[in-house]
Parts: structure tokens; sequence; C-alpha cells
């Protein structure tokens, strides 16, 4: 029986991942600043540890195989490059540093695709793509990216596996993280959607391939996480036609998106910490398509309708509404 110290446990990846970890009877060790905020199921092997990233946690690492971290600081509204390097760089390179020293075997880190080049429907994005535009200039994936390359050049130290998923979708989003794309749709007369897209992918999804790491002996490698790429508009119409609704759909022009992206830049100017920035609209506009081909062929992950995703989000929502 392995020991796994896992951080992040109360987000929507974390909570799905504990799930499945007890359900294979590992041991687990996870750090949380509010054990409240975990609501997911509890287990004997389950053990919550209050504790930040900055804590001690050595005597926890002590006991464990494996590490998986998950924190990591992805708000869109920090004004600075080191709100986010803090956390998503310098807590990583600590925690695998206190890993190595307690001789841990393995060092799982959930990355994020947007620190690997997009592509289009023609020609989707790989693992070895090199991060574009606009997301260079996104300082969650500028903080992410050097995360990545400090753990692959100490890949042999120990074994480094890096996963790169894209936009989650699934229940226990208790916050709600990713999942407010899917309540700006719900019980909504009218959506409004960008010109753009993404790749989205089911929650268990990312939990199936963590799994499946755990056996992986190759170290400093990367993969994409990846399910179904989508405009917003077709993501919307999905969830349209999976809700029954009758919402009314509407285009919201780049123009409009870049006017209000500058406002946003003005805005931090001033040092207002808000969501708005012109970097963030133009994310807005680009379809960001990624291919799974590596995670099927080397991780053998077995893909499952992003529309399951889909449901198990939205009677999450409705459980936690009618609580």
């Amino acid at each position: 029986m392995k020991t796994i110290f896992v951080t992040g446990i109360t987000g929507l990846l974390g909570t799905n991942l504990a799930h499945e970890l007890i359900a294979k009877d590992f041991i687990v060790y996870a750090i949380v600043r509010n054990p409240k905020r975990y609501v997911g199921k509890t287990h004997k092997n389950l053990h919550l540890i209050t504790m930040g990233l900055w804590g001690d946690y050595d005597p926890y690492l002590q006991l464990s195989d494996i590490v998986i971290h998950i924190a990591a600081e992805t708000s869109i509204n920090k004004l600075n490059v080191t709100d986010y390097n803090t956390i998503n760089y310098e807590a990583t390179k600590r925690l695998f540093n206190h890993a190595n020293t307690n001789e841990v075997q393995q060092f799982i880190y959930i990355s994020t695709a947007n620190t690997i080049g997009y592509g289009n429907r023609n020609r989707l994005g790989i693992e070895t793509q090199q991060i574009k535009k606009p997301f260079t200039q996104l300082f969650y994936a500028q903080s992410k990216s050097k995360a990545e390359g400090f753990l692959q050049q100490n890949s042999d130290k120990m074994i480094v596996t890096i996963l790169n998923p894209t936009f989650l979708i699934g229940a226990y989003d208790s916050k709600p993280s990713s999942g407010k794309i899917i309540k700006m749709a719900i019980n909504k007369r009218f959506v409004f959607y960008p010109p753009g897209g993404k790749n989205f992918v089911p929650v268990k999804d990312v939990v199936q391939a963590i799994i499946k790491t755990l056996e992986i002996q190759k170290s400093g490698e990367r993969y994409l996480i990846a399910n179904e790429n989508l405009s917003y508009q077709e993501f919307f119409k999905k969830i349209k036609q999976l809700t029954n609704g009758k919402q009314i759909l509407l285009p919201i022009p780049i123009f409009i998106l870049l006017f209000i992206g500058h406002i946003g830049d003005f805005l931090r100017l001033l040092k207002i910490k808000t969501s708005l920035s012109l970097t963030n609209m133009k994310i807005l506009g680009v379809k960001n398509y990624y291919s799974n081909e590596k995670s099927i062929q080397q991780l053998s992950i077995k893909y499952t309708p992003l529309d399951t995703a889909i449901k198990e989000a939205i009677n999450y929502f409705k459980m936690k509404k009618n609580k």
C-alpha cells in the first residue's frame, strides 16, 4: 500500500482525486489551509493536515512514496507576476526539494495546457510545441512554465511526471472554479459567448491520468490531458441541448472584448485588482485546441464523453442549490 502526499485537495481536481485514491486503498496525507473547505468523501486512510505550502510538511513526506502537487494560484485578477511565482514556482520548488531530501520516489506535477503551444482543428497542439501568444503574456502560464522548467532540469533526482490538463469539467467544483462557465449558461435567458474556443476535459479523465502515472518509471515526461475541442458557441449549444434549455446565444465581437481589455489594463495601472485585462480578453478570442494522442498511446487513457462530465457538473450545482 503506497502513501501519497497531496496538495490542492479541496479543489475540483483534488476532491475527485481523493475519491479515487481512497477507493484504491492508498494512504493519503493532504495539506489544506482550511479542512472545512474539503467537501468530498472522508475515509480512515485520508488524513487532512491543516497547513499551507510553506509549512513544516517534512514529517509527512518522510512517510510518503509519491507527491501529487495540484495546489496553484489560478485567479486571473492578480496584478504582478510575483503574485503567481510565489505559489506556482517558489512553493513548487520548495516542495520538490523537501520531497527529494525525504527520498520520495515520484513527483507528479499538475500544470496546465496553457504552457504548451495550441493549434487549430487541422493541426492540434502537442507537447513539444512552445507556448504561444497571448499565453506568453499570462502571468499564470509564465509561472507554471517556470515550475515545469525547474522540475525537468531536476528530473534526474526522482521520477518527475508533468500533466498538462486543459479546461476541467465535472462535479465537486465547490468554489466554483472552471464550473463558472456552466453556471453562466444554466437557467439563463441570454448567454453571451466570445469568438474563441478551447479544449474541455472531464475531471475524471485527469484523475485517470494521475492514477496511470503512478506506474510510470520514465522521468521528465509531459502529457497533455485533453478531450474535446469546441468553440465557446459549440460548448454553450451543448449545455442548451443537455438541459433542454431555451437560452438565446449571442456572440460578443472581438473588438468589444479588446475595448474592455484596455479598460481593465487602465484599472490595473491604478493598482485595482480586476479579472479584466487585454491579455485575458485576447485569450477569449483564441481557439486554443490540443491533441491527446500521446496520453492515449503512452498512458492508455480511455477518454469519456464530455457530455457526461457536463451533466455531472450540472447535477452537482443543482444538488448544492437544493441543500
